[in-house]
């Protein structure tokens, strides 16, 4: 039996319980680093942002950054959680190249944040409440990057080099309790939880919680039961998962993969794995057993933490809605199922139609144009629906000339067109290209006629009432006029010139 054996989910799942426990770190996005004052802008040269007391040379001494701790406040309160009166700072003690004090900054047993919840809904509308053990602030390390091997990974490298610029970038670690009880939904509830905490943390604006770049990364730890038993099966850890998908998969993987060890005989080895994206398969990593001691102290150089109770309620009533119930809100406003809504959702959707919206457009036109063409074009290139090159105000604007008859869609799409190839704004599109709509009622007529005298079987038939004939010569005068006539319009002056009602 070897680790990449696979049992079937269903015959996992028929024979086991799944016993989830998501760590999700967010990287903070505040300007300075948790403990000093070096910037935490990406792109900089490697090592260009650190100081004595990121680096943790003698004789520097640590500050806490006060927006840190008030984003850790907001994170716990729209998590539901208790915020702690009275909490401090400890020292982590273990080796690792990238981490340049030869410990980390962070929260053991006493956290800022603590036994709280988020209510996630899953695809079908299904709730399913996911419980908080703790949120925690702490520091980041370093990034190591490997080179000469050919995975990228430090096995088979030829060296390795560090950067420190990531070095005391604040995060918040955010642990749920066991979940339990989703039985063959649990892939799909662990990737629902994290898809709602990251629309939470940035409707929050603590972080953009942009997976892709590692400002939000989450750990899956998982274990099997068999059917009955109340004591939880020895647990793996799959580190620094970064996109929805991989939970999901990472999660069912590591579920049918327990399952074959322990059908076989075989005992699961509690280590940490890493996930791959391309089969979305894990592989171990290193053995983690329950004795693992990073002989924490308290942080000697960092006096406690205690946030007054007037400054939590001042934040709690900063909170902005929270983001289902702001979903719920705009499904039943804009008159959409639970289904399309969750589409919205998955596409990234939901901020830029209710910007176009705010702009002028009317409900049904923003999303047409958001989940449409653009929603095309930005899978077409790789980029985020938010990426692209076009503004809510934009959409709003082909969107109105749509509504007063001045573009059909298919004028619309290539106005569309030519501002995310960076043309101009929609009227100076329409205007370069010429795309307005032909409401000249004489230069229509001239074409109807044309279409008529072309295609007299066509005509002979329609005055026979077979009005859905129509089509044919309503064509014919889109192709003359090179789509830019109102076809509703052309279909009445098509009727009226051979004497048919509607």
């Amino acid at each position: 039996m070897t680790v990449t054996d696979l049992v079937p989910y269903d015959d996992a799942l028929a024979a086991y319980d799944p016993v989830m426990g998501l760590e999700v770190h967010v990287e903070l996005g505040t300007k300075t680093k948790m403990f000093c004052g070096c910037s935490t802008e990406l792109g900089a040269d490697a090592n260009s942002q650190t100081c004595p007391t990121c680096l943790g040379l003698p004789g520097s001494l640590p500050v806490v950054n006060a927006v840190g701790v008030e984003s850790a406040v907001k994170i716990g309160l729209a998590l539901h959680c208790e915020i702690a009166e009275w909490c401090r700072f400890a020292r982590k003690n273990y080796f690792y190249p990238d981490m340049p004090k030869n410990f980390q900054t962070s929260q053991y047993d006493e956290p800022i944040a603590f036994d709280g919840y988020l209510d996630v809904q899953l695809e079908d509308g299904e709730v399913f409440r996911v419980e908080i053990e703790r949120a925690h602030m702490e520091e980041d390390t370093g990034k190591s990057t490997h080179v000469g091997g050919a995975t990228g990974r430090i096995h088979g490298a030829s060296h390795s080099l560090l950067d420190y610029n990531r070095a005391g970038i604040p995060l918040i670690e955010i642990v749920t309790k066991p979940i339990e009880g989703a039985g063959e939904r649990a892939p799909e509830v662990a990737k629902a939880y994290v898809a709602e905490l990251r629309e939470l943390i940035k409707a929050l604006g603590v972080s953009e919680a942009r997976m892709e770049m590692g400002q939000m990364r989450c750990d899956v730890n998982l274990s099997l039961r068999p059917k009955g038993q109340q004591e939880f099966g020895t647990r793996s850890e799959t580190k620094n998962v970064n996109s929805l998908r991989s939970v999901e998969r990472a999660a069912r993987f590591e579920i049918q993969r327990h399952a074959a060890v322990l059908s076989s005989g075989g005992t699961i080895v509690q280590e940490t794995r890493h996930f791959h994206e391309e089969d979305g398969s894990t592989t171990a990593g290193r053995i983690k057993d329950n004795a693992e001691d990073y002989r924490y102290f308290p942080e000697p150089d960092l006096v406690p933490v205690a946030p007054p109770r007037e400054w939590v309620e001042e934040l709690r009533a900063t909170l902005p809605e929270l983001p289902r119930v702001r979903r719920n809100r705009l499904r039943e406003e804009w008159g959409v199922s639970e289904h399309d809504m969750q589409s919205i959702l998955n596409a990234g959707a939901i901020d830029p139609i209710v910007a176009t919206i705010e702009a002028g457009a009317d409900a049904a036109a923003a999303r047409k144009w958001w989940m449409g063409e653009l929603a095309r074009n930005a899978n077409e290139t790789g980029r985020p629906l938010e990426g692209l090159p076009i503004t809510p105000a934009q959409v709003a604007r082909v969107a109105e000339l749509v509504k007063g008859g001045d573009l059909n869609d298919k004028l619309a799409r290539q106005v569309i067109e030519g501002v995310l190839a960076g043309e101009g704004d929609p009227d100076t599109v329409v205007e370069k290209r010429g795309l307005k709509v032909v409401s000249d009622e004489g230069a229509l007529t001239t074409a109807v006629e044309e279409a008529i005298a072309g295609n007299p079987a066509v005509a002979d038939k329609i005055r026979g009432g077979k009005v859905a004939a129509a089509g044919a010569l309503v064509g014919a005068v889109m192709k003359a006029t090179r789509g830019q006539a109102d076809a509703a319009r052309v279909k009445e002056l098509i009727l009226a010139q051979l004497g048919v009602e509607g």
